[in-house]
């Protein structure tokens, strides 16, 4: 008897909540709108999957053919686009500090007469490292370039020396890197970075929107209501009035799926059910650690300004922007109370990574702490939602 009694007044507040829903165009947008259009433009503005065409300038102080061809090869370099061809270093270093390049080559005078004597002339290249990402793919791209056009000279000389081809190549080349690019070999960004800014959005979305519809009930003074509806059970009246939002943000991550897995065509080396799985406990631990949120603050506005902060760092210290292994012990301590981090690791494991399933076991279980803190939080929540003194709250 207790049990249908139970269902039945469960079932009164998913529906009350799903007629908020209807009827707020704050709640429709947060849940149904603005995740697929985030998705969309983020995945949009990244859709060029690798860096290309950095503006840099080359300074040709030696004005040969062979200078002019350098320039020319550089320019090819896919990094590369060369803006500016100038013959100063100053007018370049203004052309710099004004934002408009990312990095300088100087070549120097007599480079070829230099490279054909000894082999080992010097370049200059002064590169903007404001930026890492773009630092390291032009320095990458450069070094690459440059090191190519001298071992073409220098083959040539050691043909023109006697030797053959084979062994000219082999001279100009000692040492072979048998280099083997795993998980990502086509170096696109969109495997990593839109792989993770996706998701974060997600939780933003869902944390934000949880707190909203929760703490929109204390601002409004409508939270008497609720628990009212559902007899003064905490559980029911918690579990009713996220239900319907946990479903909506699971609708949206089946739309992060298919963008990534379909038209990123991010793959899936492991099992898409892990995945699926880790997706579920990524809601709910959100929509619980909103509910803590409340419980400790009871007020809507103060709830999303912490829940923003506390969402956008997850990126941070997740180990995507910068890698795990290399952070402070600290900051090693402070990425484990996000979800987001461990969900990560889930995804890309299933994903590029192909991770047996049975290594999947801790980050799963590191849900768990978050899930139960916010249980603990219904009894705080409990008193929140039936005192008047934490309604109407600016």
């Amino acid at each position: 008897m207790f049990t249908k009694i139970g269902n039945t007044t469960l079932l009164l507040v998913i529906r009350r909540e799903i007629r908020r829903i209807a009827n707020s165009w704050v709640l429709i947008f947060t849940t149904m709108i603005a995740p697929p259009i985030a998705f969309l433009a983020i995945t949009w503005l990244f859709n060029q999957g690798v860096v290309r065409d950095l503006p840099i300038a080359v300074v040709d102080l030696d004005n040969t053919a062979f200078s002019s061809k350098v320039a020319r090869m550089i320019d090819a370099a896919p990094v590369c686009n060369v803006a500016y061809r100038l013959n100063s270093v100053a007018e370049a270093k203004d052309i710099m500090d004004n934002g408009k390049i990312d990095a300088i080559v100087v070549l120097p005078f007599e480079l070829e007469k230099n490279l054909m004597n000894s082999g080992a002339p010097a370049v200059a290249v002064y590169i903007n490292n404001t930026n890492v990402v773009k630092g390291g793919v032009l320095k990458s791209g450069l070094f690459t370039t440059l090191s190519t056009i001298s071992a073409g000279v220098k083959v040539q000389v050691a043909i023109k020396k006697g030797q053959t081809p084979e062994q000219a190549i082999e001279r100009a080349r000692p040492v072979k890197a048998n280099v083997h690019l795993l998980f990502n070999p086509f170096g696109n960004y969109s495997y990593f970075l839109v792989l993770g800014l996706l998701p974060l959005l997600a939780i933003v979305f869902i944390f934000l929107g949880s707190v909203y519809a929760l703490g929109i009930e204390l601002k409004e003074g409508t939270s008497g209501e609720l628990m009212s509806l559902a007899d003064n059970n905490i559980f029911i009246a918690l579990t009713g009035k996220m239900l319907p939002y946990t479903l909506l943000f699971f609708v949206d991550l089946m739309v992060l799926n298919l963008i990534l897995l379909r038209n990123l065509g991010t793959p899936v080396n492991g099992s898409l059910f892990v995945i699926l799985a880790s997706e579920v406990l990524l809601i709910i631990a959100y929509q619980l650690l909103a509910i803590l949120f409340l419980k400790l603050t009871a007020n809507l506005r103060l709830s999303l300004s912490l829940g923003s902060a506390y969402t956008m760092m997850a990126l941070t210290f997740s180990g995507l922007t910068f890698p795990y292994m290399a952070m402070p012990y600290m900051a090693k301590l402070f990425s484990m109370v996000f979800p987001y981090t461990f969900w990560l690791k889930i995804f890309m494991g299933q994903t590029l990574r192909g991770v047996p399933v049975s290594e999947m076991v801790v980050p799963f279980l590191c849900f768990v702490p978050f899930i139960v803190a916010g249980f603990m939080a219904f009894p705080g929540m409990k008193r929140k939602l039936l005192h008047p003194k934490y309604w109407m709250r600016e």
